[in-house]
């Protein structure tokens, strides 16, 4: 195993790290809401709306992102190529999470 790789594989697992970090403040309700909802939403709104289905969301996403920066980073630190077919089905579930969880949230709040 080369020093390029060994590197390649601690910032692998640093990211999923913070990932995690991210997550699990989300699930703890702490810290600045990084959901677009809460972003794009101006002032009057966010004093006014629910925040915990989007810290759930977000806490949910940061962690299946977390899972596959894990999976990158053993496949660095094992050499093995397929190990990374695993992040398919996780970018997968990230994108179906974040798009079914906002338009069932859409349709609770009308």
């Amino acid at each position: 195993m080369t020093t390029v790789e060994i590197v390649m594989a601690v910032v692998m697992f640093a990211i999923a790290g913070l990932w995690l970090f991210l997550g699990i403040r989300s699930f703890m309700e702490r810290g600045f809401l990084l959901n677009n909802a809460y972003i794009y939403a101006t002032k009057e709104e966010r004093k006014t709306m629910d925040k915990k289905p989007y810290y759930r969301q977000s806490a949910v996403a940061f962690c299946l992102l977390s899972v596959m920066f894990v999976i990158i980073g053993l496949s660095v630190l094992f050499q093995n190529d397929t190990i990374m077919l695993l992040v398919i089905p996780f970018a997968v579930a990230v994108v179906l999470y974040a798009v079914v969880s906002s338009v069932l949230h859409h349709k609770r709040t009308k």
